[in-house]
């Protein structure tokens, strides 16, 4: 399991996601870029600040 912390590249953002498949990461977090912070062109420089934030997910206990 991988996921991503909006925080870690819009400071101040809650929002998370987690998922087997970094490709639905990125989908999600590109989607997210869109309606919350309201990017109309997802870069490929934006993809690629994703994926480095991308991280193997800590466990919930």
């Amino acid at each position: 399991m991988k996921e991503f912390f909006c925080g870690s590249l819009v400071p101040g953002c809650d929002w998370h996601t987690r998922h087997e498949d970094e490709a639905e990461i990125i989908r999600r977090a590109a989607e997210h870029m869109r309606q919350t912070h309201g990017e109309t062109i997802i870069r490929e420089t934006m993809i690629e600040a994703i994926r480095s934030r991308i991280e193997k997910a800590r466990s919930a206990a």
